[in-house]
């Protein structure tokens, strides 16, 4: 059973003369790591939106098809209760921390649900613990760095214990460094808690190593879906995505005949391939 799936989702926002997201075949399997990714404006966002609940609840508009978490049909369903199959990490993580101290930031959604106070403190302590941030719990989020935060709104997600997470760009606000080590952290949780991750991102150098998917969207349709190494391909140069640096490489050198079908995405696979071609 897959823990996300969508069968013909088109969803038009209220006022919109087109719709944002249409006709969505998509199933992503428990425990799979996918990155989405296209140009702005395809509609990334909007189906994100739609799978924790702020579709149609929050932002209104006539959505059609079906949609299903974990077997079970969205429709009729609360943010509220969605938040407990679905966490949704935006953007800006400033968004989602308002508390007087980190710790109490985790452990608000909990109170909104009303989990018992013993069984809060051990779910808080839990995601404090495996986000790395146990150390910041009496800080307040206006003296965080950037990664600091979203570690923190991460371990918010966390705490309520959903089996999905939805990462929108969660690297934007980020150097270099504090986005290869929030990468690392999201990838460790998939990896150790078999957590269903669906993470939305521009920035493919950093991410794609870490995937097994890659979702690519165009004019609020899906337009590939694979393996990084398929996906990369020409059709993904001409939808405008900026594709790994290597993988940049190796689509020039194959097109002076220096390199096979292949497209490396890190700098260990590209190493391997250059070793095969130039018979080394």
């Amino acid at each position: 059973m897959a823990a996300i799936q969508a069968r013909s989702l088109t969803f038009t926002y209220a006022g919109a003369d087109t719709p944002s997201v249409e006709n969505i075949e998509l199933a992503i399997n428990k425990g799979e790591f996918a990155i989405l990714t296209g140009p702005s404006g395809c509609g990334k966002t909007t189906l994100c939106r739609c799978l924790n609940g702020l579709i149609p609840n929050f932002y209104s508009g006539n959505i059609e098809g079906d949609l299903q978490i974990d077997g079970v049909s969205v429709k009729g369903k609360s943010t509220a209760e969605l938040a407990t199959q679905v966490g949704f990490v935006f953007q800006n993580p400033e968004n989602q921390l308002f508390s007087l101290s980190v710790e109490r930031d985790v452990a608000f959604g909990l109170e909104n649900l009303g989990i018992p106070r013993e069984e809060a403190l051990k779910r808080v302590e839990w995601a404090m613990e495996v986000t790395g941030i146990t150390s910041l719990r009496n800080k307040a989020p206006y003296e965080l760095s950037g990664g600091q935060q979203q570690r923190a709104a991460i371990a918010g997600v966390l705490a309520m214990r959903p089996n999905i997470i939805v990462l929108d760009e969660p690297t934007s606000f980020l150097d270099p460094k504090s986005a290869e080590d929030i990468v690392g952290v999201i990838a460790k949780l998939n990896r150790d808690l078999h957590l269903t991750t669906l993470l939305v991102e521009h920035r493919l150098d950093i991410v794609s190593r870490y995937a097994n998917r890659v979702i690519v969207m165009d004019k609020g349709k899906i337009a590939l879906d694979g393996p990084p190494s398929k996906v990369y391909g020409d059709d993904a140069r001409l939808i405008g995505i900026g594709l790994p640096r290597v993988t940049m490489l190796f689509h020039l050198l194959r097109r002076d005949g220096l390199a096979g079908e292949r497209n490396p995405i890190t700098v260990e696979e590209a190493s391997e391939e250059l070793r095969k071609v130039l018979g080394t």
